[in-house]
């Protein structure tokens, strides 16, 4: 039971802190005033805060800075160009963020590397969203170090992820990449193996809910994007892998594209834990498909 308390208190810490990014996120920017969280909840019109969800150190000494946001609106979903409405600051304010915004609380969706020598300095990040200005600091603070790879006192992984059955796996939200290309009108294929270490908390008892799913979204791009089903089921199937997880399959599904241009696709690979872990930061997966998409022979109208 000790370290199922542990577990517990660290869920409810690590939230408690993800709540006050929010909070620190809606102070007024540049004069403009914050949203409070508390606020009636609207379909559309509102503002898309940036949240900090914490710190962890690469294997090269580098450390990654974990970002997220909450869209207050139920239904509206906003595209920002990385520009003066969308932005890092101090240096290059294309830091890899997302320009299409999903409805709602988004976990751990990217993240931005920053050297061994960051020491005590300040990355934030900017988003103008329906008129209203929000901001986000991010730093090393010792409080703020999280352990996206394992579940303290469980044990517990994220999912394993690969666009290739053997092929380069991820696990984690730092996450892979892969490039692919179509022709409008055709639709593309998305193809992801999955694998999880299926554990739970001590003595628990895994949930009927599937041990692992994916779900696509728009990250970038021009046009808008339709996926048959961007939350495919996670058909079980043997995969080649490196270690030997509990569970593994294949999803797949399609996406079709509104307009040329360059995309980016985004899928998260969630455990038994759900979003965002329960706001304990871990465990899930995020990997990113670039798509060109080339005009058709009739200029892809």
């Amino acid at each position: 039971m000790r370290a199922l308390r542990s577990s517990v208190t660290a869920r409810y810490l690590a939230t408690l802190l993800a709540s006050w990014t929010l909070v620190w996120a809606t102070l007024p920017v540049n004069g403009q005033s914050g949203q409070l969280p508390m606020e009636p909840l609207h379909t559309s019109g509102q503002s898309v805060t940036a949240a900090y969800e914490g710190w962890f150190k690469n294997d090269d000494g580098s450390f990654s800075m974990l970002f997220g946001y909450f869209n207050r609106n139920l239904k509206e979903e906003l595209d920002i160009p990385v520009g003066d409405d969308n932005r890092f600051e101090p240096g290059a304010p294309d830091q890899g963020q997302p320009t299409h915004f999903l409805p709602r609380r988004q976990w751990g969706v990217f993240t931005v590397t920053v050297p061994q020598n960051f020491g005590t300095e300040k990355l934030t990040w900017t988003l103008v969203a329906n008129g209203q200005a929000t901001a986000v600091p991010a730093h090393l603070d010792a409080r703020w170090e999280i352990s996206p790879f394992s579940d303290v006192g469980i044990g517990n992984t994220p999912p394993i992820i690969s666009f290739e059955e053997g092929g380069p796996s991820a696990q984690g939200p730092r996450g892979i990449s892969a490039a692919l290309e179509t022709t409008l009108p055709n639709p593309i294929t998305l193809n992801v193996w999955a694998a999880d270490d299926a554990k739970t908390f001590q003595g628990g008892k895994l949930p009927d809910s599937p041990a692992v799913t994916v779900t696509w979204s728009k990250f970038r791009g021009p046009g808008a994007v339709t996926f048959a089903n961007n939350k495919p089921p996670v058909e079980k199937a043997d995969g080649k892998w490196k270690t030997a997880p509990v569970f593994s399959g294949r999803a797949t599904t399609t996406a079709t594209f509104s307009e040329p241009g360059e995309y980016v696709l985004h899928i998260v690979a969630n455990d038994w834990s759900g979003d965002g872990g329960g706001g304990f930061q871990c465990c899930w997966t995020n990997a990113q498909v670039k798509v060109s998409v080339k005009p058709g022979a009739t200029g892809g109208r």
